[in-house]
């Protein structure tokens, strides 16, 4: 316990804890600043590098700039994993799990040639724009529809089982059907392509049936495609308006111990892992 208490007063975490996570103090928005330009040279960086008359001129520069960002990128995630009491927690959610994947790929290219290129992941850390110019009103609706989307699995899961059956079926009916005619259906596999394109409004037009009841059960599968819309709308937007009630006074407090941001105004204890949120509330009894 003692080393515990010892850990989380340590001066040199909490500074680099409220210069890297929190964007409420000036050295932390510049911090954030800078590395979203980083973040926009080195994603610009691997678009330019593939275009092959640039790559043919400038491969050298390219190679050079890529290792550079990815050097100081690894330098902020090992820093990242340092500040926090609780590394794991980071790392393995959603930002920690994004920032690994924003250096892996140029040690990759060691090993893979063209892995590079999965650098354009870094885009998504463009993300953290949100936090950094006070717009964590869109931050906390990510968290909401997040939310939505998590509560609403089991349901969305049973009606794409529904949707997967129902395809299956239409397929196999359509190849009965239309097999034996040039139009396309020559397995059941390529039926159910078909009944997939058609069931999601998509209708490629690639295959098309040719006989009149081939004809009437596409119209059916049309129509019954935009209760396959529908539904699942139904279901997130209904798990959407309990969300964001629960979400009214959520803010993007980082948690000191794991990092994670989502707690309320009111929290005292992060709700991921446990730990206190203020740091000073060790020494209070």
């Amino acid at each position: 316990m003692p080393g515990k208490q010892e850990q989380a007063l340590s001066p040199l975490r909490e500074k680099l804890h409220e210069i890297i996570f929190e964007a409420d103090t000036p050295m932390g928005k510049a911090f954030d600043v800078g590395l979203l330009i980083l973040i926009l040279a080195s994603v610009l960086t691997v678009v330019l590098e593939s275009i092959p008359s640039l790559n043919d001129r400038y491969h050298t520069i390219f190679l050079s700039l890529e290792w550079i960002f990815t050097i100081l990128f690894t330098i902020e995630y090992i820093l990242r994993l340092y500040c926090v009491y609780k590394p794991i927690k980071y790392a393995t959610s959603f930002f920690g799990i994004v920032d690994l994947l924003a250096v892996l790929p140029t040690y990759l290219s060691l090993l893979l040639a063209g892995s590079q290129y999965l650098l354009v992941i870094r885009a998504l850390r463009l993300l953290r724009v949100f936090r950094i110019f006070k717009l964590s009103h869109f931050l906390r609706e990510g968290y909401v529809l997040i939310s939505a989307l998590r509560a609403s699995r089991a349901k969305i899961t049973v009606f794409i089982s529904f949707v997967l059956v129902a395809v299956t079926i239409i397929g196999s009916i359509m190849y009965l059907v239309e097999g034996g005619q040039d139009s396309g259906f020559s397995s059941i596999p390529k039926a159910i392509y078909w009944a997939i394109v058609t069931l999601t409004t998509v209708g490629y037009g690639d295959i098309t049936p040719l006989t009149n009841f081939g004809q009437f059960l596409s119209a059916m599968v049309m129509i019954l495609g935009y209760a396959v819309i529908a539904v699942p709308t139904g279901i997130v937007s209904a798990e959407l308006i309990q969300s964001q009630r629960d979400a009214k006074k959520m803010t993007n407090q980082a948690c000191r111990h794991c990092g994670m941001e989502g707690h309320t105004n009111d929290a005292v204890f992060c709700k991921y892992c446990g730990e206190r949120l203020n740091p000073e509330g060790n020494n209070s009894g």
